[in-house]
């Protein structure tokens, strides 16, 4: 099964960087992205230094590949119809209402992205699930394309979930520890994989191509991430009791690190985990539990997110404390808006959460982030239903310290280490050696 076009629903912080790589290893294969938000693609389309996603190295990327094989385009019925593969990689956030409201996936842009293809679709098309999505998903968009398509036309649905880490995404989809794709054990099922095989083994190698039923394949990204924010919620609960004990979470980390059965990885206290896919996946996962009664297993996971509000929760009490307990029209400085250095998302970020429960007290923050952007920043405020009037934003690190009582460190970005001493400096990363608190000691 022979693939010349590649559409991808979906222009965000997995669509984008994935196809880049995929136009750029792939030269004789054309790939466009799509999404429903024209002012998203206008910024792909714009200047490079302007790009939406913030990856390093994703820029040089966009400049060699950008109208040579690579498309960005609002026009996302015209790309799905000329297309062989569409991958779908729209957003799944955590349900806020009905069944399942507050763990269960929200799978309605799934659900449109499905329907939209099934109307357009005149050809026969491989449709390749890319979001995070609960277990059996690709039952419901089969069913979707099956009944909504259009006669004679058929559709083979894979499942290929992305494993990669924002900052670091380039070099993941570069050299991944392992690409996973699930399809079914029928004849075009084999065809529809070995086609999706033949574009990663350009750059891959084949050993590291897993194929696996849909169903393993869909659970193994819920399940890596789950063991992933457990070493990160795990670390952070020794972190509190190395504070009470005078042990350092740094000589912890490192000696747990160097048991080979552990490794190195994830090992680094901090103010908690954010970003789009631990808390809501590991939410999914709870539910999923919950869903086939079992509560214990449900009970072990759910503690996991209830370790990482704890952590948020207990450093933005250090700051409180450090201030004498009194916030009212004190000055904040709150370094780092992503939830974590080199990337420009700031999606579930603790500084929001730690923002919140500071202006709540009554103080006032000013805020500084390299990368993220001030309407970012602006809508978190609102959508966290922060108080604005108590928020300021800052365009570099000088403005954001000047005249302030406490500095606070949210992200690991090296030009925080060096801060000065004449500051009362909280580090929620463990990286400023002038800090009066740190995470952990």
């Amino acid at each position: 099964m022979k693939v010349n076009k590649v559409c991808c629903i979906g222009a965000g912080y997995v669509g984008g960087p994935t196809m880049a790589v995929i136009a750029l290893k792939c030269p004789d294969l054309q790939v466009t992205v799509v999404d429903v938000r024209k002012e998203r693609i206008d910024s792909w389309n714009g200047p490079f230094d302007s790009l939406p996603v913030y990856e390093p190295g994703l820029k040089e990327i966009i400049e060699k590949v950008r109208g040579r094989n690579l498309f960005f385009s609002s026009e996302i019925d015209i790309a799905i119809d000329s297309s062989d593969m569409i991958f779908m990689a729209v957003n799944t956030p955590t349900k806020t209402e009905g069944v399942g409201a507050g763990m269960a996936a929200d799978l309605k842009y799934i659900e449109a992205c499905a329907k939209n293809i099934a109307q357009v679709a005149k050809t026969d098309k491989i449709v390749v699930e890319k979001s995070t999505l609960p277990v059996r998903t690709a039952e419901k968009i089969r069913e979707i394309l099956d009944n909504q398509g259009r006669a004679g036309v058929s559709f083979e649905i894979l499942s290929n979930p992305e494993f990669l880490a924002e900052g670091t995404a380039i070099q993941d989809l570069f050299k991944s520890d392992r690409v996973l794709i699930g399809g079914d054990s029928t004849s075009k099922g084999k065809k529809a994989v070995q086609a999706l095989v033949d574009i990663y083994k350009n750059w891959i190698p084949i050993e590291k191509i897993i194929t696996t039923n849909v169903w393993s394949s869909e659970l193994a990204k819920l399940a890596s991430n789950a063991m992933l924010a457990q070493r990160i919620s795990s670390i952070n609960s020794i972190s509190a009791l190395c504070e009470k004990t005078n042990a350092d979470i740094h000589e912890l980390s490192k000696a747990i690190g160097m048991d080979h059965r552990i490794g190195p990885h994830f090992l680094n206290a901090s103010v908690g985990f954010g970003g789009s896919c631990f808390q809501k996946d590991i939410l999914n996962l709870v539910y999923l539990c919950k869903y086939y009664g079992l509560e214990e297993v449900a009970e072990y996971w759910h503690q996991v997110i209830k370790i990482n509000d704890y952590q948020k929760n207990r450093f933005a009490q250090k700051i409180i404390d450090g201030l004498g307990g009194d916030l009212l029209g004190k000055r904040i400085a709150i370094l780092g808006w992503a939830f974590k250095a080199n990337t420009n998302d700031s999606r579930e970020s603790p500084a929001i959460y730690v923002t919140k429960k500071l202006v709540e007290r009554g103080a006032n923050v000013k805020i500084f982030d390299p990368l993220v952007s001030l309407s970012t920043i602006m809508r978190d405020i609102e959508d966290y239903k922060i108080d604005k009037d108590a928020c300021s934003i800052s365009s570099n690190i000088d403005e954001c310290i000047n005249d302030v009582e406490l500095v606070a460190i949210l992200t690991e970005a090296s030009a925080y280490k060096d801060l000065g001493k004449e500051l009362l400096i909280f580090d929620g990363r463990g990286i400023n050696k002038n800090a009066k608190f740190s995470i952990g000691k």
